[in-house]
């Protein structure tokens, strides 16, 4: 990968995106009648906030609630309760053409290309879906000059929008997903697990052009992923989720150089490394898998796998202990 550009260090005041509190509760509907049996807690009071052009990661286990997140915010996913602040506007309380108008300016980029992609339509279609949908542009002449700006913005000759999905490689795909996002000019994109399904090289390829994009357009991103490999490249803030809830969240380089809680100290120690001999590294094994969301352990979520686990962790939830202005964890370690 490329060395990584020049990044603003400072949010902004006003954040881009402001979640606060966020829930997303799913019904567990059993019986002849249907009746409400329990929940299933997928996402369980989340707060976040992105500055404008800036990138925030969310990493977690598969099935901790990352992608949940991202369709809440897009109202995709209604929110059982909580606030989604977008330039001072609570999302969750708009609908109809209030909200359609609205989501020009949050796109999603989704893990596999070509399932998001109708493949009986031509990528010049594909791409003006949306331009067409909020009715942005209405000459086909502009739309068309519009497409082939966006194809060069990606990487792709202008040539390949008479071409079909199935005719293409998966990161050429997952670029002209990219270029669909972009053609509405959006301000937030929500990136969900995007390179996850390509290979090594071509992962390299699309984070470099999703970088590029951001110096050139001042983009936000929430970049949803697993691999903190990723998140050491792309992101300025990363937040850390267990089972609906986020255990550690601050500067890059705080929580990845100095991370506090147990799981993500965990995670870490996950990573491959060419290992140096004379200082052997501790790899934490986590035992157990990761609980369900439909009955979460009383207290601490994650005392049930924690090396450091006291009893006061099973008894309540910690509250967060501060660290910097950024960067905090929930965990009964560092209360005082």
């Amino acid at each position: 990968m490329h060395t990584k550009l020049t990044r603003k260090d400072t949010y902004e005041e006003t954040p881009l995106l402001d979640v606060q509190d966020l829930c997303i509760h799913f019904p567990i509907r059993s019986g002849l009648l249907k009746r409400t049996t329990g929940h299933v807690y997928a996402v369980d009071g989340v707060s976040l906030q992105i500055g404008q052009g800036q990138t925030l990661a969310l990493v977690g286990e598969s099935g901790c609630g990352k992608t949940t997140i991202g369709k809440g915010i897009l109202q995709l996913i209604k929110p059982t309760s909580g606030r989604v602040m977008f330039a001072d506007e609570d999302l969750t309380r708009l609908s109809g053409e209030a909200l359609r108008r609205r989501r020009a300016d949050i796109q999603i980029i989704f893990q596999d290309p070509y399932s998001s992609m109708n493949p009986r339509m031509m990528v010049k279609d594909i791409i003006e879906e949306g331009i067409v949908a909020l009715g942005i542009e209405t000459k086909r002449a502009a739309r068309e000059a519009r497409v082939e700006q966006l194809l060069e913005q990606v990487g792709l000759p202008a040539d390949v929008r008479y071409r079909y999905p199935h005719e293409f490689s998966g990161g050429q795909r997952q670029r002209i997903c990219i270029a669909r996002a972009l053609a509405v000019e959006p301000r937030l994109i929500i990136c969900d697990e995007p390179t996850s399904a390509l290979d090594i090289s071509v992962q390299a390829q699309i984070l470099n052009q999703l970088q590029e994009l951001q110096q050139q357009m001042g983009l936000s991103f929430l970049f949803i992923t697993h691999n903190l490999s990723v998140v050491a490249y792309l992101a300025d803030e990363v937040a850390v989720m267990y089972l609906g809830r986020i255990v550690e969240q601050g500067r890059v380089d705080d929580v990845l150089g100095a991370a506090r809680h147990p799981y993500t100290q965990a995670l870490l120690s996950a990573i491959p490394v060419i290992e140096n001999s004379d200082q052997p590294r501790e790899v934490i094994r986590l035992e157990g898998d990761l609980p369900s969301p439909s009955a979460p352990p009383r207290g601490c979520h994650f005392h049930e796998r924690c090396p450091h686990v006291m009893p006061r962790c099973r008894e309540s939830y910690p509250g967060v202990t501060r660290f910097n202005s950024r960067h905090f964890a929930r965990c009964y370690l560092y209360e005082s």
